[in-house]
């Protein structure tokens, strides 16, 4: 992800402050036990301005993942809409990701806290991978059991399995990594959801042990519009091993082609592919070169 060492201003509590004078309680749940939500925002500069894409679907989701974990979420989304607007302003960033944090107040008890705080964090923001396609694999680390902890929800806590999966990705000298449900089935990457292609259908993983993200739920909007069929199912490594062509999806992400799993390069090239045709659709839509509410 593109560097935020450039951090200056930050919003807290709907106060704008200096990020070096914010910090967060080390005896904080948020910290001890990665009790907290966040989710990640795009604004792009377009020709009508500096905009942010379905930032009501985005801090709807985090005011969701908050009350999944008895999180208090005491915010007007409305009022924190306006204030993230200001926050690139003030920042004078038009390109970026945003990142709002949701934290729980000091104190080590393994009972849920009754009181939070909300930060919000920008900063420039351009391709999250590069240009290059992706050369994935199959992660060792599992996606944890949706049982154990809100899996449809942006949880700090849930993110050490990405955080694992894709550092070992790296180690093998791959740039992301694929998951599997404790079933063996595919559930996405460390961090984007995952299409496939084959025989002119799009196929992603059914719901219930993935998170199913708003650039998801885009992707297949447009490829409803295109008339392209979209399949939920239970995905296997043999069959994206098998795949014509496959993509990820997501805020930071946007649409990512993928070269390989494994050793095993896909037969349609991704500038023929159905993801490059969404792909282009995609970015014109978030850079207001063409209606959403149209397309959709």
């Amino acid at each position: 992800m593109n560097s935020f060492k450039n951090l200056t201003t930050i919003y807290k509590d709907g106060d704008f402050l200096p990020y070096e004078s914010v910090g967060v309680a080390l005896t904080s749940q948020t910290i001890q036990y990665g009790f907290g939500a966040f989710d990640g925002l795009r604004a792009y500069q377009t020709a009508n301005g500096t905009k942010i894409f379905k930032a009501k679907a985005h801090f709807e989701r985090l005011k969701s993942s908050c009350n999944q974990i008895y999180l208090p979420f005491n915010w007007d989304i409305n009022q924190l809409i306006i204030d993230t607007y200001k926050l690139l302003d003030v920042n004078q960033i038009k390109n970026a990701y945003i990142k709002p944090l949701v934290y729980a107040d000091q104190g080590m008890s393994m009972l849920t806290s009754t009181t939070a705080h909300i930060v919000l964090l920008a900063w420039e923001f351009e391709a999250y991978y590069g240009d290059d396609l992706l050369r994935t694999c199959i992660s060792t680390y599992e996606k944890p059991n949706p049982n154990s902890s809100p899996i449809n929800a942006k949880i700090t806590g849930n993110y050490i399995n990405s955080v694992l999966a894709v550092s070992e990705a790296k180690r093998k000298g791959y740039d992301e990594a694929i998951l599997l449900d404790m079933y063996g089935y595919v559930t996405e990457s460390s961090s984007a959801n995952i299409f496939i292609e084959k025989d002119g259908m799009l196929f992603t993983p059914a719901k219930g042990n993935i998170l199913t993200g708003i650039t998801r739920k885009t992707v297949m909007e447009i490829a409803k519009q295109l008339d392209i069929e979209v399949i939920e199912k239970n995905i296997t490594v043999n069959d994206l091993k098998n795949a014509d062509a496959a993509f990820l999806c997501g805020t930071a992400v946007e649409i990512m082609g993928i070269q390989s799993i494994e050793e095993v390069n896909f037969p349609i090239l991704f500038s023929d592919s159905i993801g490059s045709t969404i792909q282009r659709v995609y970015k014109n839509i978030v850079l207001d070169k063409l209606s959403f509410e149209v397309i959709i």
